[in-house]
C-alpha cells in the first residue's frame, strides 16, 4: 500500500529520543510543512525533558502508540533514545513514518515486522537545512509517491536488485540479535553515520562479516559519514576500509551518496524495489503508483 499525503492532511510530531535544543530549527521545520498544506498535531516537545531525552520512556512510547493511526509521522530530531522505546515492543501501522540517524531503530523495526512506510530522510529540526532538491524530492515522494535516482561513486562495478534497506550504521549493528532486526538476504542495503573514527567503522562491518549479516545482501552501498566533505585524505582512509573489508563478497558498492547527517540528505523509501548500478554509479528506487 502506498500512501500520498494531501492538503489538509493532518501529521503527527514525535520527539522519540533526545530533548529539542534547537527551537529556531525546529520552527523553520514546521513552516516548511506547513506551506505544504499538513496540519500538525499541538505537541509540547518542545518544552519537555527528561534528563536527556524528551520525556521518559513511557511517555515517548505511549505517543508513538498513539501516532500509528496517522498517515505520517515525522520525527523532530535524532540523538539517543529512540532504541530504548523498541523495549516495549511498539504496535506498528502502515502509516508513513520519516526519519533517520537514531531513529533508524524504529524504521527498521517497523520494516522488520512486516509494515510499508518506514522513510529515511530529513527530521523537522534538519528540513530547513536541506538544499531545494532534497526539500523538493521529499515533498515529490510524500505527495505524488515519486523519487528521482541519486548517484555515488563506484567503488566496486556489477548491478544488483533488490528491496533497498537505509540506516545508520551504529544503529543496525546494535539491532542484530534482536526481533527488531530485519531480514537482510537479497536486499540492497545503504548505510550512513556521523563523526565515527575509521576503526569504529572498521569494528563495525567486522561485526557485520562475523554474524554473516551481509553474506547474502545483493548490493551495498554508503552514503555520508562525516560533516567535513572536504577531507579527502578521510575519505580515502574510508574507502580503503570498506573495500578491504569488503573484498571477498561478490556484489556491487556504491560510495558517496547523498543520504546522511549532510545538507543533502535524499529521501528514501525502506522496502521498494530498488537498483543499485555500480557501473555508472546510481541508486534507482521503483515505487508503484
Amino acid at each position: 500500500m502506498v500512501i500520498r499525503l494531501k492538503k489538509g492532511d493532518q501529521i503527527k510530531i514525535l520527539a522519540p529520543g533526545s530533548f529539542i535544543e534547537e527551537e529556531e530549527n525546529f520552527n523553520k521545520g514546521l513552516k516548511i510543512l506547513k506551506n505544504w498544506g499538513l496540519e500538525i498535531n499541538e505537541n509540547n516537545t518542545l518544552s519537555r525533558r527528561f534528563g536527556y531525552f524528551a520525556g521518559d520512556d513511557l511517555t515517548r512510547f505511549k505517543e508513538l502508540e498513539k501516532a500509528q493511526n496517522s498517515k505520517l509521522i515525522i520525527f523532530a530530531k535524532g540523538g539517543w533514545g529512540s532504541a530504548r522505546i523498541l523495549e516495549k515492543d511498539p504496535s506498528w501501522g502502515n502509516g508513513l513514518m520519516l526519519g533517520f540517524s537514531d531513529t533508524c531503530s524504529l524504521l527498521l523495526s517497523k520494516y522488520s515486522q512486516g509494515f510499508t512506510g518506514s522513510i529515511h530522510g530529513p527530521m523537522v529540526t534538519s528540513l530547513f537545512k536541506e538544499p531545494e532538491w532534497s526539500i523538493e524530492r521529499l515533498r515529490t515522494l510524500l505527495f505524488e509517491g515519486y523519487i528521482d535516482d541519486i548517484r555515488g561513486i563506484p567503488l566496486r562495478g556489477g548491478k544488483a536488485k533488490g528491496e533497498v534497506i537505509v540506516t545508520n550504521l551504529t544503529i543496525f549493528t546494535f539491532l542484530i540479535g534482536t526481533n527488531h532486526f530485519p531480514d537482510c538476504r537479497g536486499k540492497i542495503i545503504i548505510f550512513e553515520d556521523i563523526n565515527e573514527d575509521i576503526y569504529k567503522i572498521d569494528r563495525m562491518l567486522t561485526y557485520l562479516r562475523m554474524t554473516k549479516t551481509i553474506a547474502d545482501i545483493a548490493g551495498i552501498g554508503f552514503g555520508s559519514f562525516s560533516n567535513d566533505c572536504s577531507n579527502s585524505d578521510w575519505k580515502d582512509l574510508l574507502k580503503n576500509c570498506i573495500l578491504e573489508r569488503l573484498k571477498e563478497f561478490n556484489f556491487p558498492i556504491l560510495f558517496d551518496l547523498p543520504i546522511g547527517h549532510i545538507s543533502g540528505n535524499a529521501c528514501i523509501p525502506l522496502g521498494y524495489k530498488t537498483t543499485l548500478n555500480g557501473d555508472d554509479g546510481t541508486l534507482s528506487v521503483e515505487i508503484p503508483f
